[in-house]
């Protein structure tokens, strides 16, 4: 009979080093929760207790930390900050080993879930995924990692379809709802959530003021601070007033009468209306009973003039109503309110370029205005602009139509979404064909960079055409509100009238000339002598 000797393994089975190593591996864990509800936050707590003393009692183990996300889904990286740094550590060599509960703690879109252990894996970094009992590192650890991460994303792609039915059923039967202790402006109905919500007119003047405030050119800093010198509480009830909270009641388009819903507006709570897609339900509208706070064309202004001031380069400033509107046609800063001779009777406000006599570009030599020289201008352009309103409405309209039609750029959009399902599916081809024949690793890795290249390129050009299409409609939505704003509007206008010059006004160039160019927010320009 023949002699067998056992030779004995000289690696760990579990840290894949040397028997005999004196070092340690650098081990962390990840613990996710998908919602915040009580219930899922004892079971990250759990998690977290649980990993710490796992790690910690193994005397060959050095422990890193957890890494956790609260109450963030696992379908998309972006927002999950704890992943990510978790990524950036391990990819910097502070992590040898990641522990996590299951495929789905860690993602559940299978090409995020192979690209990211591959890379891990290409670092020496290994993830051991305790559910499974899946560590990366086995010679069958990438096809087992591709099958469960499949499972996971079809999964989460299955409970959020019951999810939107369950909600698509509930608009359906003409039923919305809002935090209303936290929302500012509306109370329940008292008797029938069918009939939406109902107006608290106390809150309801808070909301006023803070839109006229804004429209009136309002910065939110100084519209935080007038609240709070005059006592109104915000929607929790604080005496603290935040810009976040400013802006989140200014962007709210439930204050305009709609209730924003998956992504398509949801109006007139009584009746609803199915839009369907190739015998698909794509879009729900539910019709609503409640009245709006702000009237729909001054809501869709006020976002607007949030765009505005966000894509300001040279940054929002409110000191009068010319701020961040009069421009310098020579270097292109704002022009700002001075004060001429300010400690003798001749004391008076002008308005010059801010950068005027700013040493590093030449002297700009566009005028100095009083505010009367602005003002009369803009009487006379704005005359000129309302002498024929038929005109100016009908180009707007046709402009609408063009914007509106974005069927091209919807198409491809699609064929693209379709292309990268595909690379999903030969992605797990590859991967199951490399763990069952013997082809050449050259070959693979090749062809799996081929396929991660296109599906990187895919993702950025379907955001850029969805940007487009995005920034399309908001046109168009613009100049809706537009032409509703002008219906409210004289045709010739013999004093000062500060609403019309922030509603309608997107900017005033000053030329050499003393001349400005207004440029309203249709786009149309006028210049005055």
């Amino acid at each position: 009979m023949a002699k067998v000797t056992i030779i004995p393994s000289k690696l760990n089975p579990i840290t894949q080093l040397p028997n005999n190593a004196l070092y340690k591996r650098k081990v962390a864990a990840y613990a996710r929760v998908s919602t915040l509800q009580d219930e899922q936050l004892s079971s990250y707590d759990a998690q977290v207790d649980y990993y710490k003393k796992y790690i910690t009692d193994k005397p060959e183990w050095e422990y890193v930390g957890i890494y956790t996300d609260k109450g963030i889904s696992g379908t998309n990286r972006k927002n999950r900050a704890g992943f990510n740094q978790m990524i950036a550590d391990a990819l910097n060599g502070k992590i040898d080993l990641i522990i996590t509960k299951s495929v789905t703690r860690f993602a559940r879109n299978t090409l995020d879930t192979i690209s990211v252990t591959r890379e891990l894996k290409s670092h020496g970094v290994e993830v051991f995924f305790e559910e499974q009992n899946v560590y990366t590192f086995d010679s069958s650890g990438e096809l087992m990692l591709t099958i469960m991460a499949s499972i996971a994303q079809e999964e989460s792609r299955n409970i959020s379809e019951n999810v939107k039915w369950g909600k698509r059923k509930k608009y359906n039967d003409g039923i919305a709802s809002l935090a209303y202790k936290h929302f500012l402006g509306y109370d329940k109905h008292p008797t029938d959530p069918k009939k939406g919500f109902v107006i608290n007119e106390e809150q309801a003047e808070v909301v006023r003021l803070i839109y006229k405030l804004f429209m009136k050119g309002k910065t939110l800093t100084y519209i935080a601070k007038f609240l709070e010198d005059n006592g109104y509480k915000t929607p929790m009830g604080k005496d603290k007033w935040r810009i976040s909270t400013l802006e989140s009641i200014l962007r709210n388009e439930k204050y305009k009468g709609d209730a924003l819903i998956c992504k398509t507006y949801v109006k007139d709570f009584l009746e609803h209306k199915l839009v369907k897609n190739n015998g698909e339900v794509d879009q729900v509208y539910v019709e609503a009973h409640h009245d709006p706070i702000i009237e729909p064309h001054q809501w869709d202004l006020v976002q607007v003039e949030l765009d505005r001031r966000k894509n300001l380069s040279l940054g929002y400033k409110c000191k009068s109503a010319f701020s961040s509107k009069l421009i310098c046609s020579h270097c292109g800063s704002f022009y700002g309110q001075k004060v001429w001779h300010s400690t003798s009777k001749y004391r008076r406000l002008v308005y010059q370029c801010n950068d005027k006599f700013n040493k590093n570009h030449s002297k700009c030599q566009t005028p100095t205005l009083n505010e009367e020289d602005v003002i009369t201008k803009f009487l006379n352009a704005y005359t000129t602009f309302m002498g024929d309103k038929g005109k100016v409405i009908s180009n707007c309209r046709d402009m609408i139509k063009i914007l509106d039609n974005s069927s091209e750029l919807e198409n491809e959009i699609e064929h693209l979404k379709i292309r990268s399902n595909e690379i999903i599916i030969l992605v797990q081809n590859l991967i199951d064909r490399n763990s069952t024949e013997p082809i050449s690793q050259e070959e693979y890795q090749a062809k799996y960079d081929e396929y991660d290249k296109e599906y990187a390129e895919i993702i950025n050009k379907v955001n850029e055409l969805e940007d487009e299409v995005r920034n399309k409609k908001a046109q168009a939505k613009n100049l809706n509100a537009f032409i509703a704003d002008l219906a409210y509007r004289p045709n010739v206008l013999s004093e000062w009238d500060e609403d019309v010059w922030n509603y309608l006004v997107d900017k005033a160039t000053v030329h050499e000339d003393k001349s400005i160019t207004f440029l309203f927010r249709n786009g149309q320009e006028i210049n005055v002598k």
